[in-house]
């Protein structure tokens, strides 16, 4: 059985009877630039309220809920998107005695820099730093991960380098850690084409674009997506308030543009990023996701699965479920998370 204390096994009964007494737990106050932000985004009431703490360079919103001594799973969203894609995820797991925490990325919702002076980063490295961080500011040894988009990137970064962190992953869209390298190799016209909003970032235009129409953007790539969910207009507007953050239009430029080497990254990241533009192998036990009509950019499951040492597992989820899985097939997402906290066999420990 996986868990992140070997002295306090899952035991989802006792789990169970506990959320009561989580519910009661004080919030960390906000600083008062967070609190202004805040302010106008209102709380989560699908998870609870929005809770806050400092982690490393940010000031992080997130969400915790279920029991306050349960296998903890942090989930983590995508652009552009928001904590809300795991508002039904969140209650399946906790019913199971599951503690649920679900971060805003930086750039998003509540989750601000703690200084003025900080680059506004949006590399791969740093996403994954941003987790562990968070895991040492709420004192978790380790959690099992899992996300899609930016989200399963940094989750398989932090599964890659510290194994020792990461329980067991579920990742949409499979092995996504990338180099810069690799970036600047010329697809197939049809490929780059999915690619288009990559390239308009690029240009100072795309970030004049982005700035002035955020959500009617973020729309587009919902819809591209996800062709055939059918969301409406309040699902939408719900999670485009986390664009307005004060930081997101630098943070997601800067995540574009690194990728493709039109912008540097930070020196602190460099010894990270050259570990993982090696493509690392992951040796947690895993399960990768798929929608059957994902119409974002994804790799095919075949040529990622030997990238994983461990247990796995790849489920293609049928029923026209797009690149926002967990918002779209909650129940499928939820099962490989439980699939994965409950499963017998050891985790190896190790670094790919």
């Amino acid at each position: 059985m996986l868990t992140p204390n070997p002295d306090k096994p899952f035991d989802p009964v006792r789990r169970r009877l506990l959320r009561a007494a989580s519910a009661a737990m004080a919030l960390v106050p906000m600083s008062a630039s967070t609190t202004r932000y805040a302010a106008s985004q209102g709380s989560a009431p699908s998870f609870g309220p929005l809770r806050q703490i400092d982690a490393g360079d940010l000031s992080i919103g997130y969400v915790d809920t279920g029991p306050a001594d349960g296998y903890p799973v942090i989930l983590l969203h995508g652009w552009p998107y928001d904590i809300y894609s795991y508002a039904e995820v969140a209650p399946l797991l906790a019913a199971k005695g599951v503690r649920v925490i679900v971060p805003y990325l930086r750039g998003f919702g509540t989750t601000l820099f703690k200084s003025s002076n900080a680059a506004r980063n949006g590399q791969q490295a740093a996403l994954a730093v941003d987790v562990i961080a968070l895991m040492d500011a709420l004192g978790l040894k380790q959690a099992l991960l899992g996300g899609f988009d930016w989200g399963a990137r940094a989750a398989n970064c932090v599964a890659a380098l510290w194994p020792e962190r990461c329980s067991a992953m579920v990742s949409v869209s499979g092995y996504l850690i990338g180099s810069r390298q690799a970036g600047m190799k010329p697809l197939s016209p049809r490929a780059e084409l999915t690619w288009w909003y990559q390239f308009y970032f690029a240009t100072e235009r795309g970030r004049a674009g982005y700035a002035a129409n955020r959500h009617e953007l973020a729309k587009l790539i919902w819809e591209l997506g996800s062709p055939e969910w059918q969301f409406d207009d309040a699902t939408f507007d719900r999670s485009a308030h986390a664009l307005d953050n004060p930081d997101n239009v630098d943070v997601v430029i800067h995540n574009y543009r690194w990728r493709i080497s039109e912008a540097p990254g930070e020196p602190k990241y460099d010894a990270i990023e050259a570990r993982l533009a090696t493509s690392p192998s992951i040796s947690v036990p895993t399960i990768t996701l798929e929608g059957d009509a994902n119409g974002a950019p994804h790799p095919d499951s075949a040529n990622y699965a030997k990238k994983f040492a461990n247990r796995y597992e790849h489920r293609l989820i049928d029923g026209g479920i797009g690149h926002n899985l967990p918002q779209e097939a909650p129940q499928a997402f939820a099962e490989a998370v439980l699939d994965l906290a409950s499963d017998p066999l050891p985790r190896v420990a190790g670094k790919g």
